[in-house]
């Protein structure tokens, strides 16, 4: 499997890349990301638990059962990919 197939396998299933990018600005409540991405519980459960076996984000535990989400470093990596995206979708390269 060539690199950009390993790397597609983990950020290319929909919604992954735009829960990385919301992530960006920081820590997120799963009802924070849930809201502001406009998806469902389900798909939005499975892509967290996706990319964070991936190791591209970690779970923090809050007060009261509820469960916030941050990046880590290969995350946090994913930055200039993300800034190259939009360009790209806004036309510009």
């Amino acid at each position: 499997m060539s690199e950009l197939a390993a790397a597609l396998g983990i950020v290319g299933p929909r919604w992954a890349l735009l829960i990385v990018e919301q992530l960006l600005d920081g820590p997120q409540r799963y009802g924070d990301l849930q809201r502001d991405l406009g998806m469902g519980t389900n798909m939005l459960a499975t892509r967290l638990r996706e990319l964070e076996a991936a190791g591209v984000l970690y779970r923090l535990p809050l007060r009261h059962n509820t469960r916030a989400y941050a990046l880590t470093d290969r995350g946090l990596a994913l930055r200039e990919t993300i800034v190259a995206l939009r360009g790209w979708g806004a036309g510009s390269t």
